[in-house]
């Protein structure tokens, strides 16, 4: 089984991270995995994207043409991947930045206002953990709870930075899996 994503947004949202953990999580997991990042020359504010890759078998490439899943946090980032999901695959917007619909009906897709739970949260910083979160709980690509250990990793030692960034990785979960009609 293969799950590969690619992940977009603003440069400064956080994108390239939540690839990377969500890359680090795969590796727990004990699955292949590829994270390749982009981004734009101007780097904050610019647009990045990364794509990721979590497989049973070794990866042949980190390049993916059409992916099963993309997390477009802006406009520019749905404009840009939405013609490539592929059928029957998963869109997720960040409808707190984005303010059109989606134009596909053969794909599923999954609407999280990200910024706005995050600043709910008092973590407007946290809107890509929201969106982490989300795509974890509508894909299963991997456990939360290999996430939630990532998470406890790469801000070690900044309990309060923990605590946030897993209620906003939760709270994204919750929107993901009811989507997939799962409980979480």
């Amino acid at each position: 089984m293969q799950n590969d994503v690619i992940m977009a947004g603003f440069g400064g949202q956080g994108i390239l991270l939540i690839g990377k953990m969500l890359a680090y999580a795969g590796m727990h997991q004990g699955k292949e995995v590829s994270w390749l990042p982009s981004y734009g020359p101007e780097m904050r504010g610019g647009t990045c994207n990364c794509t990721v890759v979590i497989s049973d078998r070794s990866v042949g490439s980190p390049v993916i043409q059409s992916p099963r899943a993309v997390v477009a946090m802006n406009l520019p980032s749905l404009d840009k991947f939405e013609p490539h999901v592929r059928p029957g695959g998963l869109l997720l917007v960040n409808t707190s930045l984005v303010n059109r619909e989606v134009r596909r009906s053969d794909i599923r897709v999954v609407k999280v206002a990200a910024n706005e739970i995050a600043n709910e949260l008092g973590n407007p910083r946290g809107a890509n953990m929201v969106a982490l979160g989300a795509y974890v709980g509508a894909s299963g690509a991997v456990s939360l709870e290999e996430v939630e250990q990532v998470v406890r990793e790469t801000f070690a030692g900044k309990q309060k930075v923990v605590d946030v960034n897993l209620e906003a990785l939760h709270r994204g979960f919750e929107i993901g899996c009811s989507q997939r009609g799962l409980e979480a």
